[in-house]
């Protein structure tokens, strides 16, 4: 961070020769984030934090599914950054279902089969729970989602760093990473988007992050959040 504060001070998105190290900056940094989640780097994209990223992703699912009153999968232990959402969404027409746990806190992936519908558009499940540390069968209920070309979605804030959160074995269409809970600073997340899936933008403006989200890149955050990953 101390090198990006006196180092890149040019505009990652500008093509003049101040641009250039700092889009360099940026996108080592992407490319460090890509290697813990095991993706590839332009599927990564910067957000503000881990609520940013989990409203990116549900709000972006259902706003890209346009003239479809969608219907919204999650369970009753979500942290809030996804409950509420799906809250707002509920006002503008869709329907969720929040699935009840378990005793130890886990959903039973039969209860997420037999909630899915015709209109179910996305199902998000986070991964490790934030109170109790409950893992969630992100797999099993993945592939629920896939059979029926349903969206999936997991919060990961809880569980990247700590235990193994490859994108590709959760078999994960979005994750949502927050940094300070890899030891990056506050302030700084990552929605990861695989190859094909369609969000609505969250921010919209110039083209920033493959025209996913809009605004400067924070370079200095965005350096500290990949640095932390290279870590873990």
């Amino acid at each position: 961070m101390t090198q990006a504060l006196t180092g890149p001070f040019g505009n990652p998105s500008s093509e003049h020769w101040a641009g250039l190290p700092a889009r360099q900056a940026v996108e080592k940094a992407r490319a460090q984030v890509a290697a813990l989640l095991h993706c590839s780097s332009d599927e990564v994209v910067f957000t503000s934090g881990g609520s940013e990223s989990n409203n990116h992703a549900l709000k972006g699912a259902f706003f890209a599914q346009a003239g479809r009153s969608g219907h919204i999968i999650t369970t009753q232990i979500e942290h809030p950054a996804v409950l509420n959402p799906c809250r707002f969404l509920e006002r503008l027409g869709a329907s969720v279902t929040y699935l009840p746990i378990d005793r130890f806190g886990r959903v039973d992936p039969d209860d997420v089969r037999r909630a899915v519908t015709a209109r179910t558009i996305l199902i998000s499940v986070m991964h490790a729970n934030n109170e109790v540390g409950t893992l969630q069968p992100i797999a099993e209920v993945a592939r629920i989602a896939h059979e029926r070309d349903i969206l999936f979605h997991s919060d990961a804030a809880r569980s990247v760093g700590k235990i193994p959160a490859s994108v590709d074995e959760l078999s994960v269409d979005l994750l949502s990473l927050a940094g300070h809970k890899v030891y990056a600073p506050k302030g700084v997340g990552v929605l990861c988007v695989r190859k094909g899936v369609r969000l609505e933008p969250l921010i919209h403006g110039a083209g920033r992050e493959s025209g996913r989200r809009a605004g400067t890149e924070n370079i200095l955050l965005d350096v500290a959040l990949g640095a932390a990953c290279e870590l873990a």
